[in-house]
């Protein structure tokens, strides 16, 4: 075969292999409702439909900052650039006033949209795959029975050619597998059943708990092991049992329904809101999702019994003996002046909502120093009657090399770990990473 021959053959290949990949990409236009469905007046499948919202979190991914409940415009950060939410409430001219229950259930099982553009996997329908129609459909009613709002969508800002849909199908071939969840291969309780069925499916954990591979895949091989979620580590959910005391069921179900866990911490970050939301779910549910997140444990070795007598030894700032070195030196001084009023060992706001001591915290034991320095620069912002949470900001009140300074005395002082390497430049990363977010 000569040169041209082959140039000709590889060419009809290439046309070929683009055909096939238009062919797999391309999906149907389901038709537009003329209006609107009216709100059903089924008051117990719009409960059902709120708790399938709450524990997907919908609300938080599709509201802006200061915009309408479910209108869509919150920038969600990805490897690959700014994708902005979508408006899900049942506006006809921006929102899915006019999409049926079919369009709605297709765009949540095999992330379609109505007119048959493919939606990015940063709307987590491959775990929204394995949800039931009656939850789908519940979910679909609730949401046709908000107030519409008018908020066309904006344009996402993706890294060239990642703007182009299609592509989408690619990565759906590879990552995407549809249907309900498979049989456990053990017999399994019921309310470890029903925990798995939420935590793989409406709530997708492993979403924001499962570390990524290149494409933006959960990698299959390291489920649940922890990941990075919007500048803030989400700490592995299969490793509750090593932490300075073993966290318990009782004490997960707390933290999911109130944000805070006594011996563990409050939730931050991205976990915030999130635990805000699962308040409204049944609790009956969220000790499901405890059940089956706690059988994520591996076993404990023998040596983690006398875990919780040394976490306690260490676990207050007052009692604990300091390294010497001027960077904790001066830690400890401003730790003194701007930190032990809510944090020191004998601080009268240790005694409200359960405060745990700092050798305690998941934030201060974690390998990363990012989420103790996002806590510091950021705080925890203020919940009304949910006033346990607060921290207030230091951002504007303390350098790099301060914050550096008061974690180095934090880290040395409450806890048996080692020293955060190089963490005024790591105070600066996070620093930048944070003033760099799309509002």
């Amino acid at each position: 075969m000569n040169t041209r021959n082959k140039i000709a053959t590889l060419l009809v290949v290439a046309a070929a292999a683009v055909g096939a990949a238009f062919a797999y990409a391309w999906e149907p236009a389901i038709a537009a409702l003329p209006a609107p469905p009216p709100p059903s007046g089924d008051q117990a499948l719009l409960v059902r439909g709120s708790h399938v919202a709450s524990t997907g979190d919908c609300m938080v991914c599709h509201t802006a900052a200061n915009g309408k409940p479910f209108a869509g415009g919150l920038p969600l950060n990805t490897p690959f650039g700014t994708i902005y939410s979508t408006n899900i409430t049942p506006d006809a001219e921006t929102g899915i006033g006019t999409w049926s229950l079919e369009a709605f259930t297709r765009a949540m099982r095999a992330g379609v949209s109505r007119d048959g553009h493919l939606l990015y996997p940063a709307f987590p329908y491959p775990h929204f795959t394995r949800m039931s129609d009656d939850d789908i459909g519940a979910l679909y009613a609730y949401l046709m029975a908000r107030t519409p709002a008018h908020a066309p969508a904006k344009a996402n800002q993706l890294t060239f050619p990642l703007g182009f849909r299609p592509l989408v199908a690619g990565w759906n071939l590879l990552f995407l597998q549809k249907g309900p969840l498979p049989a456990p291969g053990t017999a399994q309780s019921d309310e470890w059943l029903r925990g798995r069925y939420l935590v793989e499916g409406a709530a997708h954990c492993a979403a924001c708990h499962t570390p990524m591979n290149l494409l933006g895949a959960e990698k299959s091989s390291q489920p649940f092991a922890g990941n990075l979620i919007d500048g803030w580590e989400a700490p592995p959910l299969n490793a509750l049992a090593s932490a300075p005391r073993p966290w318990t069921k009782e004490q997960l179900v707390s933290y999911l329904r109130t944000g805070l866990a006594s011996e563990h911490g409050a939730a931050a970050g991205p976990m915030l809101p999130v635990t805000q939301h699962l308040a409204d779910v049944p609790e009956s549910d969220v000790r499901a999702i405890a059940t089956y997140i706690m059988g994520l444990q591996p076993a404990a070795p023998a040596a983690a019994q006398a875990e919780p007598a040394r976490a306690a030894a260490s676990a207050s700032v007052a009692a604990a003996a300091v390294p010497a070195g001027q960077r904790v030196d001066a830690g400890a001084a401003l730790f003194n002046g701007s930190c032990a009023g809510c944090h020191g060992g004998a601080a009268p706001m240790r005694t409200i909502g359960d405060r745990p001591a700092l050798g305690l915290s998941t934030a201060v034991n974690a390998d990363s120093a990012r989420n103790a320095i996002n806590l510091v620069l950021g705080g925890n912002p203020w919940g009304g009657s949910a006033s346990a949470h607060y921290m207030p900001p230091f951002a504007d009140v303390l350098s790099d090399e301060q914050i550096a300074e008061v974690l180095s005395y934090v880290r040395a002082s409450a806890t048996q770990r080692p020293a955060w390497p190089d963490l005024q430049n790591e105070v600066a990363k996070v620093r930048k990473e944070k003033e760099a977010l799309p509002k």
